[in-house]
């Protein structure tokens, strides 16, 4: 199975470029302005007008109003939702495939993962970091995600990077990877080596 492979935090072109030089499958574009690694609407829209087709765009949105959301998706061309925050699940039915992100600690962080079978495309398991929503470089018990799997497609994030990227798909095989730090020079700034490193 093909495991499909997510760089987070695109903040310019050159970046988003080689990361699809490298083979990256989605691009993730931050649009909480508590994050290093904001970009604003205006050009992330630049940037992904400027893509190769059969790249999946994700906008990552944190406690946003539902409306905001969809005029954000409508003016940057994003082909996917990521919710990063504690959005309920009835926010979830938007006019794009919605991604739900949960930051987890253990076993029972997978609980309310129920209340949104049916209503999103994929769940997204971080690490969870106190005051940190993402991109802190930190791992989770892998474990957890395995049997996080009965519950929908999942994709793996929180401290993958080109050392442990190979471990992390054999233990647990999920639909796809999210990376953001372990492929950073600086916070914002990719290292377009270890994307390639991390993509092979």
């Amino acid at each position: 199975m093909q495991v499909r492979v997510k760089i987070c935090g695109i903040t310019n072109l050159d970046d988003a470029l080689a990361a699809v030089d490298s083979g990256a499958d989605a691009l993730g574009f931050v649009f909480f302005p508590g994050s290093p690694r904001y970009i604003s609407y205006d050009l992330a829209a630049s940037i992904i007008a400027q893509l190769p087709p059969f790249i999946t765009t994700v906008g990552v949105f944190v406690n946003e109003q539902r409306e905001n959301i969809e005029s954000a998706s409508a003016l940057t061309g994003i082909s996917a939702i990521q919710l990063h925050g504690d959005e309920p699940p009835s926010l979830c039915a938007l006019s794009k495939p919605v991604i739900k992100a949960f930051r987890v600690k253990s076993l029972d962080s997978l609980d309310p993962l129920i209340d949104y079978q049916g209503k999103v495309s994929a769940f997204l398991l971080d690490a969870y970091t106190p005051d940190v929503l993402g991109g802190s470089g930190t791992t989770f018990n892998w474990d957890i995600a395995s049997y996080a799997k009965q519950f929908g497609r999942i994709i793996l994030a929180g401290g993958l990077n080109p050392d442990n990227i190979a471990e992390a798909v054999r233990r647990v095989a999920p639909y796809g990877v999210d990376v953001s730090s372990g492929v950073e020079s600086e916070k914002g700034k990719k290292d377009h080596v270890q994307m390639k490193t991390f993509i092979e």
